[in-house]
Order: structure tokens, then C-alpha cells, then sequence
């Protein structure tokens, strides 16, 4: 229907690309014989006494270094061995604030390091439930007030498993 066009076209130089900028080798170079290098191991979250360490500290240094050396004794303590996370939140609760209301200013939190068990999902399960919520509820209210400093125990005290919480001084009213 329409008559075609010719279009002669004329050819340009030809245009080369710009030279291309190397990707860095996702195997690190290696040697014939070489033995094998395991590489590095990032976890996403870090461990949850580097996240204790690194908190700041809000309580006297002296009297901090004591403590994590186990020199100071707790004056009470609570173990929530076997209590599931629904029995354990309300007994904390109540342990921290009457704790507290006493005058008393380190107390020991014992929460067992957990059991190991069968790992088969494709998200790693982190071990011991109550000792990695423990922390979390020490922040949030109604503890939050109450407590200046939570530190993982001396080994006397129950080392990984336990914690030392640092109370606040109560206000007289």
C-alpha cells in the first residue's frame, strides 16, 4: 500500500564501548595444593552479651566492676527455670517492683541458659527463650524505671544463665 522508501545510510565510525570496570571475584584467588580457608562468620544479630557490654553504663564504675566480678551479693533472687514466657513476665514483674519498694538495689534474675534441640527450619532457633527475653522486659515498662543496669553474672552467680539487675533507689513519697 505504500511504496517503499530507499534509505541509503551512510556508515559512521563505529563506536566502542567504554572499557568495562572488573567485578571483584566472589571466590578469593587461591593456589593448586592450597588448603581450604573457612570464611568469615557474619551473624545478623549480635550475641546477647555483646549487646549487655555494650549498653551504657548509668550506674558507679567501681561499684559496677564489683559486681560483674562477683563480689557483690545479690540481696534476693528469682529462678524462672521451667516457667514458660506467659508465667514468667508477671513473676518478674511483681519480683522487680516489691524488690525495688524494699530498698534493695542488686538483685539475681536466673533465667537457665536453655536447651539445645533440634535445629531442622531454615531460620535458625535461638537457644533459651527466657534468657533472651529476659533483657527486653527489663527495658520496657513497668520495669524500665525500676531498673539502672542489667549485666550477665559471675560465674558464681550462674554466669550466662543469670542476671544481675541493678535497681534504681526508690523515691520516698
Amino acid at each position: 500500500m505504500h511504496p517503499k522508501k530507499h534509505v541509503v545510510l551512510h556508515p559512521a565510525e563505529p563506536v566502542t564501548p567504554p572499557p568495562l570496570a572488573h567485578a571483584k571475584p566472589r571466590v578469593s584467588p587461591f593456589l593448586l595444593g592450597e588448603k581450604h580457608q573457612v570464611p568469615e562468620r557474619r551473624d545478623l544479630v549480635p550475641s546477647l552479651p555483646d549487646v549487655l557490654s555494650e549498653a551504657p553504663l548509668r550506674m558507679d564504675a567501681g561499684t559496677h566492676a564489683k559486681m560483674r566480678r562477683g563480689k557483690l551479693a545479690p540481696e534476693a533472687r528469682i529462678d524462672l527455670h521451667g516457667m514458660t514466657l506467659a508465667e514468667a513476665h508477671p513473676e518478674l514483674i511483681h519480683f522487680i517492683l516489691n524488690a525495688q519498694s524494699a530498698g534493695m538495689r542488686l538483685v539475681l534474675v536466673i533465667t537457665g541458659k536453655g536447651k539445645r534441640r533440634e535445629d531442622t527450619g531454615p531460620i535458625p532457633q535461638r537457644v533459651g527463650a527466657l534468657r533472651h527475653q529476659v533483657p527486653q522486659w527489663l527495658r520496657l515498662p513497668p520495669l524500665g524505671p525500676a531498673v539502672l543496669q542489667i549485666t550477665e553474672a559471675h560465674l558464681k552467680h550462674g554466669g550466662s544463665g543469670a542476671y544481675y539487675v541493678y535497681l534504681r533507689k526508690r523515691f520516698a513519697v
